[in-house]
Formats: C-alpha cells, structure tokens, sequence
C-alpha cells in the first residue's frame, strides 16, 4: 500500500477545515477529552468533510465510534489495543495503525498484520509526555528493515527541515502536530509540507 507521505494530526475537526481545502490526503484526528455525543458529531463531520475532499480520515482511539459511522481507516496506541475489539474492527473493514516505540510493540504490531507502523518519537516532542527518549534516525531505518512493506510512520518532533533525513532514513510517512498548529502561519506550513512531502 502507498500512502501519502504528509500525515498531519489534529485534536479539532477545525483544523480540517483547515488542512483538507489545502491539499491534505491523510489526516488523523486525535481528540481526546470530549463528551460522547460531541465526539460522535466530530467523527461523523470530519469523515464527510475528508470524503468530499478525496482525502482519508484516521480517527484515533475511538474504534467504536469509527465502525459506527462507517470510518476507513483507524489508529491505535498499545494501550489502545488491550481495550480494542480487534475482530470487530477488522470485519468493519477498517485500516489499522499502530504505535510502537520498542521491539516488543513492534513485534506486537507486526503479529496484527497492520497497514502502517508508526515509530516515535523520532525527535523531542512536546506534545506529551512520553516514557521513551527520543529514537533517532537510525531507529527509523532499523525499524524499515523489520517492517518491510508496511508503510512506516516517523513521528515526534518532525518539522518541515527534518522530514529529508526521516524520508533517506527509510520512512515511508511524516507525521507532524506542533509543528504545524504552533506554527504562526499554519496554512503556509502545510503548504511546505505538502512540497516536501510531494
């Protein structure tokens, strides 16, 4: 599977409103506080909004939510998949990926047979706290010769100047937060994204 190589992720469907005019074919939305009934209207517009774009929505953590309102495609942490119906979500046809910042996530993931990898985080991030250090970019290419051809995800303190080495690194994907919604002209950012990333 060839997926586009840009992969923003937001916590509002605002910020799709934002990203998918621009040209944005792969977006997650990653929201995590909210109440049910507002969490289930969030999915249900930002899936419509992707689809009218041409672009795929990947919803974050709520996999019941995704099956419910007919999603394509979702993303798990570990700890997201003790909870999660594996079953349930394959026989909806959802796509699945998954975080792994150790080998034994990876090999956690790979015995999913999963449509991409994610490896994080490449960089610092500050986008939470995390118990693992910052992997590198040597864990990238390490973690593309054990993937094969899943796609892999470098995620974590990636910027538009790091995305190059990422992408020589092995990484099939860049996945970019704060550098985006920090940035103070997050249009124009998403436009050099979308140049690199091209």
């Amino acid at each position: 599977m060839t997926l586009p190589r840009f992969y923003p992720i937001f916590d509002s469907v605002d910020w799709l409103e934002r990203a998918l005019p621009l040209g944005v074919k792969f977006v997650q939305l990653r929201i995590k506080e909210r109440d049910p009934d507002a969490l289930r209207l969030d999915i249900r517009a930002g899936l419509a909004m992707a689809r009218a774009h041409g672009a795929a929505l990947v919803v974050n953590d709520h996999w019941q939510l995704a099956i419910e309102e007919g999603g394509d495609w979702l993303h798990l942490g570990q700890e997201d998949l003790d909870e999660a119906d594996l079953p349930a979500i394959r026989r909806a046809g959802l796509k699945l990926g998954l975080s792994t910042h150790d080998h034994a996530e990876l090999d956690r993931a790979l015995a999913l047979t999963p449509d991409y990898v994610a490896l994080g985080p490449v960089y610092p991030t500050i986008l939470k706290q995390m118990k693992w250090h910052q992997q590198g970019l040597a864990r990238v290419t390490e973690w593309k010769g054990l993937v094969g051809n899943i796609p892999l995800v470098a995620i974590g303190g990636m910027s538009v100047d790091r995305a190059a080495g990422a992408f020589e690194a092995g990484a099939d994907v860049v996945s970019a937060v704060t550098d985006i919604t920090l940035n103070p002209d997050p249009e124009a950012r998403m436009a050099e994204w979308l140049g690199v990333c091209a």
